[in-house]
């Protein structure tokens, strides 16, 4: 859907940005940018839509090179999210997720209809929330309404800029649980930017881990915390990039022990949640072990993930990741 062709920004100081850049993003994959600030992962996401402009090379959409479209009507295809919302303050909130459609010549009542319908989907009630002001919703509904404003014309790609940077921690964790259930509704490309790896790993499909103006590594989370492809890449996962793998490695049945273990009030998770919810729901609760139900059989217990068979699917996942990135 997105692809970079040798693309470099420099700047008239002599400046480079951004130095020889390429690689793709396919269709309904999240992609996120993730690096020390000024690497240039926000000047990337900018040249899709032309915000910047680069020096050199090609930047297609859907086999299109954005050079050779007008750069208004190429901003109306792509959805944009930025960390302060960007919300107009003497609009309402049902108006200021109709911009984009309204823009596009709908009328009224249907861009009105589709803003509501995009409110309902990011989890606030239009009738609840439709008809106030921005200064009367909290940081986070905010951020909702600028996410459902970027859906709202039913754009192909969608450019996240630190979505979730601007709340606090218990809302941001809120919000990107939001932003997952959403995409697997939804189902955009997405380039999303960030300065934390946790964030990345735990949004992406794919993580490009940013040098300066250069990609160190461009592999999934999963293979980017278990085998770093430079000294670079390593130092910047951390040394306890092995514990980081524990929010991107699935529960899986060949994890699990018998039946029967478990009792009342015993720690449940269901299959296919990360071994992080797993490691917590034990420590939280001093056990031993963990019931593993079944999401899609009314939370049927299928068995049980003892602390040293969650050891076993950590060390057997990063084994894979080495191997997956060779």
């Amino acid at each position: 859907m997105i692809r970079f062709e040798h693309v470099t920004k420099r700047y008239a100081d002599g400046t480079t940005a951004v130095d020889d850049l390429s690689f793709e993003v396919a269709e309904g994959e999240v992609v996120t940018l993730v690096g020390p600030s000024g690497c240039g992962k926000t000047t990337t996401m900018k040249m899709v839509n032309r915000l910047i402009e680069p020096t050199a090379g090609r930047i297609l959409l859907d086999g299109e090179d954005v050079a050779g479209v007008d750069p208004v009507a190429l901003r109306r295809r792509i959805g944009y999210v930025i960390q302060q919302v960007g919300l107009f303050p003497h609009r309402t909130v049902l108006d200021n997720t109709a911009t984009v459609p309204a823009l596009l010549g709908w009328k009224k009542k249907h861009a009105r209809e589709r803003a509501a319908e995009l409110l309902d989907l990011v989890g606030l009630d239009p009738g609840t929330y439709g008809h106030r002001y921005p200064e009367q919703l909290s940081g986070g509904q905010r951020q909702r309404v600028g996410v459902a404003r970027a859906l709202a014309a039913d754009p192909p790609v969608l450019l996240m800029d630190e979505p979730f940077g601007a709340v606090d921690p218990v809302v941001r964790e809120r919000l990107q649980n939001e932003f997952l259930n959403l995409q697997a509704t939804v189902r955009k490309t997405v380039l999303l930017v960030t300065h934390d790896l946790e964030e990345a790993v735990r949004l992406g499909d794919r993580i490009a881990v940013y040098g300066q103006g250069r990609i160190e590594q461009y592999d999934t989370p999963a293979a980017v915390l278990g085998a770093p492809a430079t000294a670079y890449v390593a130092d910047f996962v951390g040394r306890d990039r092995g514990l980081k793998r524990l929010a991107v490695t699935p529960i899986t049945r060949q994890d699990l022990e018998e039946r029967g273990k478990s009792g009342p009030g015993a720690p449940a998770v269901p299959l296919g949640a990360p071994l992080k919810d797993a490691l917590s729901a034990l420590l939280l609760h001093d056990a031993d072990h963990v019931a593993v139900t079944d999401p899609e059989q009314d939370g049927r217990e299928l068995g049980v993930l003892t602390a040293a068979a969650l050891h076993r699917a950590l060390r057997r996942s990063v084994g894979a990741g080495a191997v997956s990135s060779r």
